[in-house]
């Protein structure tokens, strides 16, 4: 398959892109691992499921009706279930390289003249004792589970971290029946004070959740953290206590909480291995980009998360200042920033908003020093906290992929993107991003089939028509991606870093009735 422009994830950037590219007379394909558009942050339930109001688990539902009505409309093709797992070539002769089926065994690529990233996020984990137990899942996890599944992983939950990812976690499983016992946050109000002038704009929203908390009856433990997940078999309560200044837990402020779900997020962290293999340059763990969210890789652009996490209403206006360039570009043109200077303003109030939140909400300084020796670190390779630790005060490791290479810690499946910075903070080692060849497992067949500078055959893919739009010319499957919602024991460990999978032994319950209200959705303006 060619195009001129692949968009490579259908997020709210990867949307903006697409739309702002093909209205300028760009033919454009956009490839997404999902069963539809939208990526996490517009996830939506399986049509299966009859949703009566999916708008109510989601912010800013009309702009994505736009979005999806724009994507509808368009010429732009969408192709689904594509799990990307790289891109070769260079300027005028890209490569995306995408495995597909069910067993995501099946070889599809598509042939591009310019590539743009948009591959959102994933969750920072920070590991503690019991972490591991079935009933602890990431704060996304928890959201995923409801927005694509209808269903609330426990009955009595905790919700813990930092950052703002928290609140409409929160709001949200009280909203669907689960009782949320507290929402226990490390940051304090303090530190949210120090940038109050650059959160002027978030502070509506920030209000609406704190009115919705109270209404559920919420408490907020704020300036607390986890301490330890307590448990046999399975999640039965966690252990809470208050943090000093410094960020260190204060003795004899422990208090135990008990509940069937833990829900626990740090942050987000910028989804960076596609990019990382075209070699593109990073500032620190995001992709750098320039004013026209153009990467220091010829050809290839990003936007949204990627190039630094800082919510929808950010990735939209990068995403469509991205789709403007690279349509400029394609056509030999020098692109005209004043036809984006909405956006481009846009992007600047919210990049500062954005670095305001990550200061405020940084993890607790001091995390480290509630990881018991006997804390696992790696899941994939079980590596114990006191492996790390003597890897590095005991062997003389001093940095990251030493460690790794004497504990296998980051040598599993999901090649460090749970444990790195976990491994890092343990040790005291700066974390450098890796430049991986792959961005997820491929079968060797696959491997052995394709040349460095030759795609693999070009197998027909499945092409899904945009939302309410047939695709006449679509080209013929070679076997249709199965349709039912993937679980997240179905997931790899790199898929499950960004939807939240911490543990799938135990399965959830408490499915959200259709006629239930969740929270109103609050909505900001886009550009």
């Amino acid at each position: 398959m060619r195009t001129e422009l692949v968009v490579v994830g259908a997020g709210p950037a990867g949307l903006a892109a697409a739309l702002a590219a093909e209205a300028r007379g760009v033919r454009v394909t956009v490839v997404d691992a999902a069963d539809g558009p939208g990526g996490q942050f517009y996830r939506q339930p399986a049509a299966e499921l009859n949703a009566r109001r999916p708008q109510a688990l989601h912010h800013q539902w009309r702009t994505w009706e736009r979005l999806r009505e724009g994507l509808a409309a368009s010429g732009a093709r969408l192709l689904t279930g594509h799990h990307v797992w790289t891109v070769t070539g260079g300027p005028g002769s890209f490569t995306v390289h995408a495995l597909l089926g069910p067993g995501q065994d099946e070889p599809a690529t598509v042939h591009a003249e310019a590539v743009l990233l948009a591959t959102g996020s994933h969750e920072h984990v920070l590991p503690f004792p019991g972490w591991t137990l079935p009933g602890v899942l990431t704060a996304g996890g928890a959201q995923a589970m409801l927005k694509g599944g209808l269903v609330a992983p426990g009955r009595v939950a905790v919700v813990a971290g930092t950052g703002p990812l928290l609140l409409p976690v929160a709001t949200g499983l009280a909203a669907a029946g689960t009782r949320v016992s507290a929402l226990v946050e490390s940051a304090g109000p303090r530190q949210v004070a120090r940038h109050a002038r650059a959160l002027a704009g978030k502070l509506p929203e920030g209000a609406g959740y704190a009115a919705r908390l109270l209404r559920h009856r919420v408490r907020l433990l704020a300036r607390h953290t986890v301490v330890r997940a307590h448990g046999d078999d399975r999640l039965t309560g966690v252990t809470v206590a208050a943090l000093d200044a410094d960020g260190h837990v204060r003795r004899g402020t422990g208090r135990y909480l008990p509940c069937d779900t833990l829900a626990v997020g740090h942050g987000l962290l910028p989804q960076t291995d596609l990019a990382e293999g075209l070699g593109c340059h990073l500032d620190g763990p995001a992709v750098t980009v320039d004013a026209e969210q153009r990467t220091s890789a010829p050809g290839v652009w990003a936007a949204g998360e990627a190039t630094g996490v800082g919510g929808a209403a950010l990735a939209l206006a990068e995403g469509h200042i991205a789709g403007r360039s690279a349509a400029a570009r394609l056509r030999g043109t020098e692109p005209d920033p004043a036809g984006w200077a909405p956006a481009a303003r846009t992007r600047e109030a919210l990049r500062t908003a954005a670095a305001a939140l990550d200061a405020a909400f940084a993890p607790p300084a001091h995390w480290a020093a509630q990881v018991t020796d006997d804390t696992v670190v790696c899941r994939c390779e079980e590596v114990t906290a006191g492996a790390v630790r003597e890897a590095a005060d005991g062997l003389g490791a001093g940095n990251v992929r030493t460690v790794k290479l004497l504990t296998r810690a980051g040598m599993g499946w999901c090649q460090g993107r749970m444990c790195a910075t976990a491994v890092a903070g343990l040790t005291g080692c700066h974390s450098v991003p890796p430049r991986r060849p792959l961005a997820r497992p491929v079968p060797l067949g696959i491997l052995a089939g394709t040349a460095p500078d030759r795609a693999a055959p070009d197998r027909a893919a499945p092409d899904r028509a945009a939302p309410d739009r047939a695709a006449p010319d679509r080209a013929a499957p070679d076997r249709s991606v199965s349709g039912r919602p993937m679980s997240e024991s179905d997931r790899s460990p790199s898929e499950q870093a960004s939807t939240g999978g911490l543990s799938s032994d135990r399965p959830p319950h408490g499915r959200l009735s259709r006629d239930q209200n969740p929270p109103e959705a609050f909505e900001e303006g886009s550009p």
